[in-house]
């Protein structure tokens, strides 16, 4: 048996063992620690959601920073739209397919704003035409909306792009917009709700994302299932080896009985 075990094809299993099972059963656990990290941010949005708005100030500030636990609370901010800042994010999806958000300034009191996404409108007929957007109210609104984090390529995905027409990014990063203002921003952003007054007509409110749940359970459950069918495999193969040595460990016995034939008495 030991000399079944120990034979050169049955150690390389045994080493791709060794290897093979423990890292199965390490991606298993790190899809599952995914999986956990998401459900948690799914109830992170859901009680931010229905959570009661406050003063802007109390979550960000300028030159501060917006805390991924504070994403998705509503805020309330009252100031006056500076529309002639107004700027176009490309690429972004509405019920009309792909189209533009439409980001303005509001500023408040104290000469300070906050960018305030209000919301999407269809795409242009062609990629230098600027499309139909709604005029943003004029004079003082309060406005309730969703706190949201700077957008960057890490944590969106998408690349910013040269070549551009006047007017129009590819991300909302505070930062970089706040370089071409006259006035200090607010970190982050906001997407409307709600404002009062409410205008005439404006662009179609921006849905809340969903967090992506994924399928890292499920690829976890596949880790681990693996994990067995390796282990089965391997007992399997050992079983098999060994009834093929016995087999032939009794066939030269049974020949060597066979050869020998029946003993003469004399």
């Amino acid at each position: 048996m030991l000399r079944v075990l120990t034979s050169p094809r049955m150690l390389a299993f045994h080493a791709l063992l060794l290897v093979v099972v423990p890292s199965f059963i390490a991606l298993g656990f790190w899809q599952y620690g995914r999986a956990e990290d998401k459900a948690a941010a799914v109830e992170q949005q859901e009680s931010n959601l229905a959570a009661d708005p406050v003063p802007i100030d109390e979550l960000t500030s300028v030159g501060g920073e917006v805390a991924r636990e504070d994403r998705w609370r509503r805020v309330t901010v009252t100031g006056t739209y500076d529309a002639g800042r107004e700027l176009l994010v490309r690429n972004r999806n509405g019920s009309g397919g792909v189209g533009m958000h439409v980001l303005t300034p509001l500023v408040t009191e104290d000469g300070t704003a906050v960018l305030v996404n209000r919301g999407w409108v269809a795409q242009p007929p062609t990629a230098t035409a600027r499309p139909e957007v709604p005029p943003a109210a004029e004079g003082k609104v309060t406005v309730v909306g969703r706190l949201q984090l700077s957008e960057t390529p890490e944590n969106t995905g998408i690349r910013p792009r040269d070549g551009l027409p006047e007017g129009q990014i590819m991300l909302i990063d505070v930062a970089a917009i706040a370089e071409d203002l006259p006035y200090d921003l607010y970190e982050g952003y906001v997407e409307l709700v709600e404002e009062t007054p409410a205008p005439a007509a404006a662009p179609e409110p921006v849905e809340v994302a969903e967090v992506d749940t994924g399928m890292n359970f499920s690829y976890a459950v596949q880790w681990w299932a693996f994990t067995v069918i390796a282990v089965g495999g391997w007992v399997f193969l050992i079983r098999r080896e060994l009834q093929e040595a016995a087999q032939d460990a009794s066939v030269p016995r049974e020949e060597s009985s066979a050869a020998s034939g029946p003993v003469s008495r004399t």
